[in-house]
């Protein structure tokens, strides 16, 4: 198998696995057991002397074929399938921490991110600083003899800022600490945090990587060593796998990731360009724009804007609920980085549990709303948009 494969031909036939019937399509293994051959093969397997799968909660063949595609995609050594995106969080932050362990955490994270670090992890002992995490020095200055974990998604969840990941990698590698990074946004075709110094990286692969609103999952990505090390027995021993029937959708989904996100990002910039021009809009924060505030790191490490736009409405919560409920093409929902164009509400939805003051330091305002981008006509989308506007005036 050829590793100078690019993405879109990866995403195609990465780590596929075929029986001895020669199916084209990958197969779906839907069992939770597997048998051997005599009693001296399962001892053999269960030592690890052997090669094979021993039950579906610790992996299976289609399990197998989607991690070693998002490896090859990723450029990770190794990886394990979850149930959901945030079994893939909570996994990738505790499996590593214990009990007087220190995390820091930028604060700008989803809603669901926020309650792992800020809330779960301290009932077992451990940690959490929450940050500015655009800034470097507030990374260097939240560091503690017992830190262990950076964790940030860029860009982030509603707000689309960015975090410089070289950065901040150069500071965990100097007190010892791993930096887990949420890649959803960027999606694994427009950034890479593990070649830009990240150590772990999580998808909810139930966004981009299956894209069609069809089933929940998750991944986690790192060098051999740490998953060998850390999230093994965790994985084993805890139970957020994944199923196969979910993993074989996820390969199906992963066959047309990148025309999909193609575009959706050629959407998503055209609708984005379009809302910075509409008087009732009071800003547009879009990684494609040469006018987001961080548009120097995303020059450095992305090659793509996103397929997420946020925007805020000059008349507060009432306007964007008559945005909202205005469009026809665009549906209300909190999912993203599907096929269908979708818009949310972060302040009465997936960002709802954080207090006010919370939501104000974010800049999740009452007027504000997060546009996934669909693979639509995007003179649809914008003639949709400027509907629904039409209710807020021009």
């Amino acid at each position: 198998m050829s590793k100078n494969w690019r993405p879109a031909t990866k995403l195609v036939h990465g780590g596929t696995l075929r029986s001895q019937y020669g199916e084209t399509s990958e197969a779906i293994f839907l069992t939770q057991g597997f048998v051997y051959e005599n009693s001296a093969a399962a001892e053999a397997r269960f030592k690890g002397e052997t090669d094979g799968f021993i039950y579906a909660r610790y992996g299976s063949p289609t399990n197998d074929m989607f991690e070693k595609r998002m490896c090859l995609l990723e450029g990770a050594e190794d990886a394990r399938a979850t149930a959901s995106g945030m079994a893939a969080v909570t996994a990738a932050i505790l499996c590593q921490l214990k009990a007087g362990d220190h995390i820091v955490a930028a604060r700008a994270l989803f809603g669901s991110c926020r309650w792992v670090v800020e809330t779960l992890a301290p009932k077992y002992g451990i940690e959490c600083t929450l940050i500015d995490g655009k800034d470097l020095v507030n990374w260097e200055k939240a560091i503690r003899p017992t830190t262990k974990v950076f964790f940030l998604e860029s860009p982030t969840n509603p707000t689309l800022e960015v975090v410089d990941l070289e950065g901040v990698a150069r500071l965990a590698n100097q007190v010892g600490a791993k930096v887990v990074v949420d890649n959803v946004f960027a999606t694994p075709l427009f950034q890479k945090p593990l070649e830009l110094g990240a150590h772990i990286v999580v998808y909810s692969a139930t966004k981009h990587i299956d894209g069609q609103g069809r089933c929940l999952g998750g991944v986690v990505l790192s060098d051999k060593e740490w998953i060998d090390a850390n999230l093994h027995d965790y994985f084993r021993h805890s139970g957020p796998a994944m199923s196969p029937f979910n993993a074989w959708v996820l390969l199906k989904g992963l066959e047309t990731m990148a025309l999909r996100v193609k575009q959706q990002t050629e959407n998503a910039t055209k609708v984005a360009d379009f809302l910075a021009n509409h008087n009732a809009v009071a800003k547009v924060i879009y990684p494609g724009r040469k006018d987001h505030p961080q548009a120097d790191i995303i020059a450095r490490q992305m090659t793509g804007g996103s397929t997420l736009v946020a925007f805020e409405l000059k008349g507060g919560k009432n306007a964007a609920f008559a945005v909202q409920d205005g469009l026809d093409v665009v549906m209300i929902s909190n999912n993203l980085g599907d096929a269908k164009s979708l818009i949310t509400h972060p302040a009465t939805t997936t960002h709802k549990n954080l207090t006010e003051d919370a939501r104000v330091e974010l800049g999740i305002s009452p007027g504000l709303l997060r546009l996934s981008a669909g693979i639509e006509d995007a003179d649809d989308l914008i003639e949709d948009f400027d509907r629904a506007l039409s209710k807020v005036g021009k």
